[in-house]
Formats: structure tokens, sequence, C-alpha cells
């Protein structure tokens, strides 16, 4: 994917702008051929390769990675990540840069977890509630196809036995 300064120019220009045949005469080549130019620079493969490789490279930059959110997330809950406030005093106005609230950062801490979901229980137990929810949905639907009039079901709830500190 070699280009020579010229083309390259022409291909940085054109991912700013959009403009092909400004950005043939900002590259330097002549005005007169500067549409007819710009053309050919678009469909030349090179050139093409060059501006869809910087293309993908700007949007992969602006949109956070699964990583850098968890990172940031997790500085927040840590309170290494501060914001800047503004604090009035009868002297002067200030800026001041502070760490997260406890709010702020139990919410921080609230996403992360909701990433792992087989360590929040609160959300196994949601998914157990909804699953459980279908199934009965499902049976109803069942019967009621089958023509029976009362499609209510009797669900018997089965809690396990809880493990005392012995592990018994």
């Amino acid at each position: 994917m070699k280009l020579t300064p010229k083309q390259k120019k022409f291909a940085d220009e054109y991912i700013k702008t959009g403009n092909a045949t400004q950005s043939a005469i900002e590259a330097g080549y002549s005005k007169r051929t500067a549409a007819v130019i710009a053309t050919e620079n678009l469909i030349k493969p090179n050139i093409k390769a060059y501006i869809e490789k910087c293309m993908a490279d700007i949007a992969s930059n602006r949109v956070m990675s699964y990583t850098e959110a968890v990172e940031l997330l997790t500085s927040i809950a840590r309170g290494e990540e501060k914001e800047t406030v503004v604090v009035a005093t009868p002297v002067s106005v200030e800026k001041v840069e502070k760490e997260a609230d406890l709010k702020t950062r139990i919410s921080a801490l609230k996403e992360i977890l909701k990433r792992y979901p087989n360590n929040d229980k609160l959300i196994e137990q949601q998914i157990r509630k909804l699953s459980a929810e279908a199934d009965v949905a499902q049976i109803q639907a069942k019967r009621m196809a089958d023509g029976e009039q009362n499609s209510s079901v009797n669900v018997n709830i089965v809690i396990p036995e809880q493990v005392d500190n012995n592990g018994e």
C-alpha cells in the first residue's frame, strides 16, 4: 500500500473534507485536471485501501471498547477518576478536583456487576423468575390450544435446603 507523497496528501485531505476535487488541489494537482485526477485516485486500489483503513481507524477510535468502559467504571468505583466542580466561597469562585461521591461509585459498581452476571445474585434471581414465567405462559398457551376453559397453572415452589456454617 505504498503511496506517493502527493497521493497520501490527497487521501488525507479527502478523509478530512470528503471533497475529492478540492483534496486534489490541496495535494498539489493542477486545478484544471483536479476533478479527473481526484476521480482516478479514488478508484486506485492502493489509495482506496489507504482511505478505507484510515476511516476504519477513525471509527474504532471514536467508539469506546468494552475493556475501556470497564476500566473507566473501575477507576470511578475506586475513586481514582476525578471530576472538576465549581465551588463558590465568600472570596471567589474556584474549580476543584474531587473524586466521585459514594452514589456515583456504587452506580459504577452496579454497572461492572452487570457485565459479570454469574456474580450478581439479583440478576440470577431475575433470570430464574423470567424463565419460570415463560414456562407458565407456555403451559397456559398449550392448555388453551387444547380447549381447556381453566388455563390457570398451579406452581409449587421448591426452596433448596440451606447449608449451615458447618457445611451440613
